[in-house]
């Protein structure tokens, strides 16, 4: 396998990752009973200046977890860019590529702390197809 096809295949669970966590945060609603509707709730009611804007809990919640989505969806053009240019100069991709194995680690440290598993077996894939890719670079 070559080192193109690595990096679209990574391409392909970078955008897997991307739409999937899109579609279920914008999908998401409260299923955890009154205290969860409550919270909810109050983190759209209580609107605050933040920056010179006025903005909601609420407001950030939704707006860091589309941003997430995005820079999944971005990571996977970027890939999918650098597969093209892998095929003629492997070298000049691997510190992007090791640059992003970094990047899949912080993720999945964050993800570990603030959210839940799931996502992390995509960063885990990511970062054994960057690390394969990598390795074909030498």
């Amino acid at each position: 396998m070559t080192m193109t096809v690595i990096l679209r295949i990574t391409a392909a669970l970078a955008a897997i990752q991307g739409i999937a966590h899109g579609a279920l945060f914008l999908s998401a609603k409260p299923r955890h009973g009154p205290a969860e509707e409550a919270v909810v709730a109050a983190m759209k009611a209580n609107r605050f200046d933040f920056a010179g804007a006025t903005r909601s809990y609420w407001d950030f919640y939704t707006g860091y977890g589309i941003e997430a989505a995005g820079a999944c969806l971005i990571e996977a053009v970027l890939l999918w860019q650098l597969a093209r240019i892998a095929g003629t100069q492997p070298a000049t991709v691997r510190p992007i590529l090791l640059l992003l194995v970094f990047a899949n680690l912080a993720h999945i440290a964050l993800t570990a702390r603030y959210f839940f598993y799931v996502p992390i077996v995509f960063d885990v894939a990511l970062i054994a197809c960057l690390g394969w890719a990598v390795a074909m670079g030498r």
